[in-house]
């Protein structure tokens, strides 16, 4: 593996736990440990943790923070209350994705300075620093990336297990809430998030601390899971990939995330044009979910076809472990994208059956 390749403060640790390593995004990250299914299904039926270490994590400060940043994403960020987070996402002139994002509200500083955590995907982490403070006019943005470790606990038994190392009461943390807690007597950041359709804690702490917690929730029965789990998981619950199902091409509105855009309720941001002009005139295209008519997977990138013609394309595909079948998002015409659409996939030049399906594709009981 390339020497090049950026290595989390965990490696060591993951290491010792006999992960199978692999490039992802200029790091050297764990794609699995016992096996992916038995991961997935760690996560699904008890708990399971993730070292996302790698991803890129922002503290902002500024009188005007909440201001200056609702210039650059189409969510009301002035609609959150101290201790709330919102999923959205960075855009270009062009309404498309620069990157999906994360904001966490931490409320003012002592001297009455609006603060705020930010996490982005690693891939896109520099770009997005820069794109960011290229509008930041009065706003300070630090980059804790390499000096904190951020783990995912996620699944059915996550508070359970997770409340027996953390003195503060996790209960009270209401899904997208977070707060600043104490971890085995370390300081930490806690927040009621992830990315595997379960509930579950994502935690920002210190590497050494982090190291002592990941060790300290194996012992507590966590079990380790690697990128394949952690893709599999999404997937079924309809979750988009940077890169692959999302991108500066795609606009919010066509990629199902219509949820995020608050039209009505703020005023002007970088793409709103192009969003006003899609939703007056209609879309071209949509992210659609697809369930394959027999076990051919559907890959990144493979032609979707309707009547002996390529319509669009597959952006992510996998073999479900939860729900034992072949599922795959792509992007169609807006003419083909109701439930119930018969459509084909081409997978090594033969057509395979597919049909258009409701998102998510799995739905936690929780």
């Amino acid at each position: 593996m390339s020497s090049n390749l950026l290595r989390t403060p965990l490696y060591d640790v993951l290491k010792e736990q006999k992960a199978r390593f692999v490039p992802f995004s200029g790091w050297e990250m764990p794609v699995q440990f016992t096996g992916l299914k038995k991961e997935h299904q760690a996560v699904r039926s008890t708990v399971g943790m993730f070292d996302i270490s790698h991803m890129g994590k922002f503290t902002l400060v500024g009188k005007d923070l909440i201001a200056e940043l609702q210039a650059l994403v189409p969510s009301d960020l002035s609609r959150l209350k101290t201790g709330q987070a919102q999923y959205t996402v960075l855009l270009n002139e062009q309404g498309g994705i620069i990157d999906d994002i994360i904001f966490y509200d931490q409320g003012e500083t002592e001297t009455g300075e609006q603060k705020g955590v930010l996490i982005v995907n690693a891939g896109t982490k520099d770009k997005d620093k820069d794109w960011i403070l290229s509008h930041l006019k009065t706003s300070t943005l630090e980059d804790l990336s390499s000096d904190r470790v951020l783990i995912a606990v996620q699944g059915k038994e996550a508070t359970k297990t997770l409340q027996t190392l953390v003195t503060e009461d996790l209960s009270a943390i209401k899904r997208f809430g977070h707060q600043d807690v104490t971890i085995s007597g370390k300081p930490a950041f806690v927040a009621r998030t992830g990315y595997t359709g379960e509930d579950g804690f994502e935690l920002m702490i210190e590497p050494e601390a982090g190291q002592e917690l990941w060790r300290s929730l194996e012992a507590a029965g966590v079990t380790p899971c690697g990128l394949g789990a952690r893709d599999t998981l999404r997937l079924e619950a309809a979750m988009c990939l940077y890169g692959q199902d999302i991108n500066e091409k795609t606009t919010p509105l066509e990629a199902g995330l219509g949820w995020l855009v608050h039209l009505d309720s703020k005023g002007d941001f970088i793409g709103r044009s192009v969003l006003e002009e899609q939703k007056a005139s209609g879309l071209k295209r949509r992210l659609v979910g697809l369930a394959m008519q027999g076990k051919h997977i559907a890959r990144h990138d493979y032609p979707v076809i309707f009547e002996q013609e390529q319509v669009g394309i597959v952006t992510s595909g996998t073999s479900s472990p939860t729900l034992g079948q072949a599922i795959a998002l792509a992007y169609v015409p807006k003419s083909l994208s109701k439930v119930g659409q018969e459509l084909e996939v081409e997978i090594r030049g033969k057509n395979y059956p597919a049909t258009v399906v409701k998102k998510p594709f799995y739905r936690s009981g929780n």
